[in-house]
């Protein structure tokens, strides 16, 4: 299974990019050092991964202060 960038999701995000951006960046390398079963499915693909997983709320981030 090959993920591609969500991209239609990415035009349209109304939050904070900067924000997007360092989450989408976070989980795309917790997923390449943990190298889960989803990783080895999209072949590797770590962003399209995270940024799906992201936009999907499969994971939730918050920013802390």
């Amino acid at each position: 299974m090959c993920m591609g960038i969500p991209l239609n999701s990415l035009l349209d995000y109304n939050g904070n990019a900067y924000e997007l951006a360092v989450a989408i960046s976070k989980r795309a390398y917790q997923l390449a050092v943990l190298k889960t079963p989803d990783v080895v499915d999209s072949d590797g693909k770590v962003v399209g991964l995270a940024m799906n997983q992201i936009f999907s709320k499969e994971i939730v981030y918050q920013i802390e202060e």
